[in-house]
Order: C-alpha cells, then structure tokens, then sequence
C-alpha cells in the first residue's frame, strides 16, 4: 500500500483503516454534544475553579485553570485551534502543520504518526491535543510525566468536526466562539446546497486518493464520502466501505464522468490518470474532465469542510457557481 507516500493524507487513512472510522471505540462523536453539558465543570464553577471535559476516549481531563500552552498533534486540531483564537498558545505542532501560514512557524514534535515525547515533556504545555490512532504509548508517556492530554478522534463526518471544534473550545472555554464557527461552515454548507439543488442528475465522480500502480479509493464511512454527498455529486463507489484499493477493470466498467484526485506527491497526478492505458473509453477522460484538489483542504476534518465542499460542488458544476 502507498497511501504512506502521500504528506498529511497517510496518517489519516493510515487511521481510518485501523480504527474503521472509530466506530468501535466506547464513545462516539454523536455522543458530544450530548454529554458536553453533563461533563463540564463538575467540580466547581469554570470562573473560580477546576472543571473536568470528557475526551474521545471517554477519559474525564480535569483543568485547574484554563490551559494558555498548547501541544496539537494533528493538523486539523491545529485549524481548529488558530479559528478558535489560540493559534498563539500552541508551542508544538506536526510537520504537516501547513493553515494557516502562521502555524509554519510552530516548533515541530510530531510527524503524525511518531511523537518527540522527550522534547514535549521538556515543553510543559498546560494541555496536549492528541488523536486517537497509533499514539497510544506516546499518550501513555505523556500522562506519565503528568502532562494533560486530551485525545480527539479522527472525524469521519460533518457533524464530527462540530463535535471536535466544540470539545475543544469547551478546554479553552470559548464555547461562544465554537457556536459562531460552527455557524458559519452551517451557513456556507446551505449555500452550495441551495445552488446543487437545481441539479436534475447528480454527476458520477471517482475519488482517488493514491494512485497507480495500486489504485485506491474512497467509500461510505469515510469523511470525504461525506463531502461528496454534501456537495450533491454521486460518489462512484458509495457502495463500498471505507478506504480500498480499486481494480482498473472495475473502474472502467462504473465509468465515472469526472474524476477528482487530491495526490500531491507526483509531479502530474492530471496527466498521470489521463494518460493510463485502457481508460480512453472512460467518460471523464474523453471529456477531460479530471481534476486535481487541494488535498490540506479535502483531506483535513476541520474549519476548513465549508470550503472543501464549495470547492468539489464548483468543480463539478462550474456553471450554476460562475
């Protein structure tokens, strides 16, 4: 499998794979916004003293005082952090840790799949952002020497990153400014809707996120299925689960009429499909309709989904967006 070629893209369908989109995990993102006002401030009240917030795996982390110094361990939980007004407090980042531009200046601990977890203890920060896959001894090292860390699944859909921009928003207690930012992706969300409505027939679109020789794809239970159903196109292979490798002969036969591939580590991922052999009888390449996306954009479960999905929607359907 190749997907560990590609930058931030790796990590997470490294993730999803392992945990199946998270769904075997005890406590599920549906579960937030539900238990948000039964697990915080349990001890007192947030002005004067400790308050408790229930993480994604069910750990109950108790802050003293809200945290001022940041850990974040996944570039999306950046994102979400810099929108939530504390881009300045975080003091540790992932090397993929590219939106906005200032996060580039953030010291680098992680490369999302390992952690400097000596260089993090020596950093003492009030709180650390974590996710679930993979940094489960790192997590265990961290907690050891006493450090806060508050473990955020990797959202496998649209109300997910509700859930993640409110859980941490309640940490940093700026719950008002979770609602806004909320709001506002709500808001940008409806607004393609409302221009995808017009649509008679969904177009047919494949989604390739690695590419030949071993092809691979997305289905249903993974966040960009979620994307693409918001954006009103028909995902090719919503029939299968999570992420798979496809076969060519298979492909060919479904016959998408664009194709979307966010690879960003070949030197021409466009003409590298619209040069494969036996694929000149597929719709999309006879109409050239293959297009490269940003993959931070369409491969990150943060503030950003608004966009990520004007951006498919426009893509597809340039005409009712000019």
């Amino acid at each position: 499998m190749k997907l560990v070629n590609k930058k931030w893209l790796a990590p997470l369908a490294v993730s999803l794979l392992l945990v199946g989109c998270g769904d075997s995990e005890d406590t599920t993102k549906s579960d937030k916004v539900e238990t948000k006002e039964t697990t915080k401030n349990t001890e007192t009240t947030e002005e004067t003293g400790p308050y408790t917030v229930m993480d994604d795996r069910g750990v109950e982390v108790t802050f003293e005082e809200v945290p001022e110094s940041i850990v974040s361990l996944q570039p999306s939980n950046t994102e979400i952090l810099f929108e939530l007004g504390a881009g300045e407090q975080i003091i540790g980042a992932t090397e993929y840790d590219t939106y906005p531009e200032e996060a580039l200046e953030i010291e680098r601990v992680s490369d999302s799949m390992t952690i400097d977890t000596e260089r993090v203890i020596e950093m003492q920060p009030d709180v650390v952002f974590a996710y679930t896959v993979g940094e489960e001894a790192h997590i265990e090292q961290l907690e050891s020497a006493g450090l806060k860390v508050f473990v955020i699944k990797t959202a496998a859909t649209i109300d997910d990153v509700y859930g993640d921009i409110e859980q941490m928003a309640e940490v940093l207690k700026v719950e008002e400014k979770a609602d806004e930012i909320v709001s506002g992706i709500e808001d940008q969300i409806a607004a393609v809707q409302e221009k995808t409505a017009s649509i008679d027939k969904k177009e047919k679109v494949y989604f390739e996120i690695a590419p030949a020789p071993e092809i691979w794809s997305v289905g249903s239970g993974t966040f960009q299925q979620e994307l693409i159903e918001a954006a009103g196109v028909e995902n090719i292979y919503a029939d299968q689960q999570d992420w798979f490798e496809v076969t060519e002969e298979d492909l060919i036969t479904r016959n998408p009429e664009a194709i979307i591939t966010t690879v960003n580590y070949s030197e021409d991922p466009k003409g590298e499909i619209m040069a494969r052999e036996g694929w000149s009888n597929i719709t999309a390449i006879q109409n050239e309709e293959v297009y490269e996306l940003n993959a931070d954009i369409m491969d990150r479960p943060g503030p950003r989904i608004g966009e990520a999905i004007e951006l498919i929607a426009s893509t597809i359907y340039p005409e009712i967006f000019n």
